[in-house]
């Protein structure tokens, strides 16, 4: 079945099973925003150079083993190059954000990370604390359990929790894991986090079998289109990797190569 079909037959499934539920509801977001949800409107015809990648990237250092002066030297390079954001767990929020202070570089914390596997009350708490810590935009895992087990009502009602906690311009991106989904529950998955209030839908945490695929990216932008965010991440180490990315329709990039990349090199390893 070609993508277009697909896509049709899935929003038309997505949307009955769940109409008239409580707290459902499509938010639309604006084309370009203030707060760089959406960095273009579609896919870039732009013949790419390594200078214009920095607004695209979270740098980003997720480990559990990461350290307090790698954390400082991670702030230090997106201020450097000028990167959209910062990505990293909850417990170094406060950190990066005092670092970061004045700068213009935003703080993103995951959520939920990286199995999606604890409640929706849980992910809002840990969302309010890293918004209160300064986080300004949030990169959630859904519930992928209950995407694979056809729960829409748990997927969106897991979503609507932290799309609550996201209050005063918080960006909210749902990370769907796709390394674990048919293509068929991405396209569903992206529906419902469109429909639930999102902001980005994101391909992967980099922590599963493999990371974004250019044909991922591509099915994501068709499913939501131009309005919504789409963050391509895991396993983004060249400059190569990342115009690809971009012209498959991703319009913010989660890596920790982005130093290379912007740099017109490769790394072999890394999220």
């Amino acid at each position: 079945m070609a993508d277009k079909e697909l896509i049709e037959r899935i929003t038309k499934e997505v949307v009955a099973s769940l109409s008239g539920q409580a707290g459902a509801g499509t938010r639309e977001a604006a084309a370009t925003t203030d707060n760089g949800a959406v960095r273009v409107s579609t896919p870039s015809r732009k013949i790419l150079t390594p200078s214009d990648l920095p607004p695209y990237i979270d740098h980003t250092l997720l480990k559990a083993d990461a350290t307090e002066a790698q954390i400082d030297q991670l702030c230090d390079e997106a201020v450097a190059h000028r990167f959209f954001s910062v990505c990293v767990n909850g417990g170094w929020v406060a950190r990066c954000a005092r670092r970061l202070a004045g700068s213009g570089v935003k703080v993103a914390a995951v959520v939920g990370f990286p199995l999606g596997a604890m409640g929706g009350r849980q992910k809002s708490f840990e969302a309010r604390q890293a918004i209160d810590d300064g986080a300004r935009e949030i990169d959630m895992v859904m519930n992928i359990g209950a995407m694979r087990s056809r729960n829409f009502k748990a997927v969106e009602e897991d979503i609507l929790w932290v799309r609550r906690a996201c209050a005063g311009g918080v960006v909210l991106k749902v990370i769907l894991e796709n390394a674990l989904l048919s293509d068929e529950e991405k396209v569903l998955a992206c529906e419902i986090a469109k429909r639930a209030g999102a902001d980005f839908v994101k391909t992967s945490t980099g922590f599963s079998t493999h990371g974004a695929t250019a044909r991922d990216v591509a099915l994501m932008r068709r499913t939501v289109g131009p309005k919504l965010g789409v963050k391509a991440a895991g396993g983004i180490r060249s400059f190569a990797d990342a115009v690809e990315m971009i012209e498959a329709g991703a319009t913010r990039l989660g890596t920790s190569a982005g130093v290379k990349i912007v740099s017109g090199e490769t790394v072999q390893a890394g999220y």
